[in-house]
């Protein structure tokens, strides 16, 4: 009954820790210092409680989509780093066996693991930019944001990482008639088609324009540490 207690202010300042963190720890650029991070690592803990407060929380089935949304992608986020910390050093999340099935994090009555949250939470809340915002600690993903999202800001953030991933060429090659593209765009083919062809969505927030008969490959993928 103690996690009835939240309020809807609370709620709102359920990622300051989170904020707190990355700020400290992870650059403009998205590289993570998990050797500094480390030091803080009951910090990162004390946040993934903080979750488990506000999910055990009798209103956060009532909360507003953003905010659930939010709340999903710190989850994963705060997660893949606890992951690495746990097994740091290391020099790529894949030196961890099956690291995306580790139930490690209890929130509510369930112990959750990464793919859980991927594919059977945000897949399911038909948003194919979190994408973008979802990091699995490897050099090809997207950046880690260096501060919590929010449902505020959620709107901006999700269209300023969809941009800065797609129209870096260091994980895209975009030109016309011609576009390389990140295996994540192969991976979850299907969660980009919901409005329109791949091309549409690309178009959306590339900065090149992409023919519709362009041809297309997909780069190899870089599970090197984003550190």
């Amino acid at each position: 009954k103690k996690f009835q207690q939240i309020t809807k202010k609370q709620f709102i300042t359920t990622h300051q820790l989170w904020d707190e963190l990355l700020i400290k720890h992870v650059s403009k650029n998205g590289n993570v210092n998990y050797k500094s991070f480390k030091t803080e690592h009951k910090k990162l803990l004390d946040y993934i409680y903080v979750l488990n407060i506000a999910y055990s929380n009798e209103s956060f089935k009532t909360r507003p989509e953003k905010e659930k949304l939010a709340f999903w992608i710190n989850a994963y986020n705060a997660m893949t780093i606890d992951l690495i910390l746990r097994h740091y050093p290391i020099k790529s999340i894949k030196d961890i066996e099956k690291p995306w099935d580790k139930r490690h994090w209890k929130l509510g009555e369930k112990w959750y693991n990464l793919n859980d949250i991927e594919h059977k939470i945000l897949r399911k809340m038909n948003e194919p930019r979190i994408h973008f915002a979802i990091v699995c600690a490897s050099i090809s993903c997207p950046k880690l944001l260096n501060k919590a999202y929010t449902a505020s800001n959620l709107e901006e953030q999700l269209s300023k990482a969809t941009k800065g991933f797609l129209n870096d060429s260091t994980k895209n090659n975009l030109s016309e008639n011609n576009i390389e593209l990140s295996k994540i765009f192969q991976w979850f083919a299907k969660d980009f088609k919901q409005n329109g062809s791949l091309i549409d969505f690309l178009n959306r927030y590339s900065s090149t324009h992409i023919s519709a008969k362009a041809k297309k490959s997909f780069l190899n993928y870089n599970w090197d540490l984003n550190d």
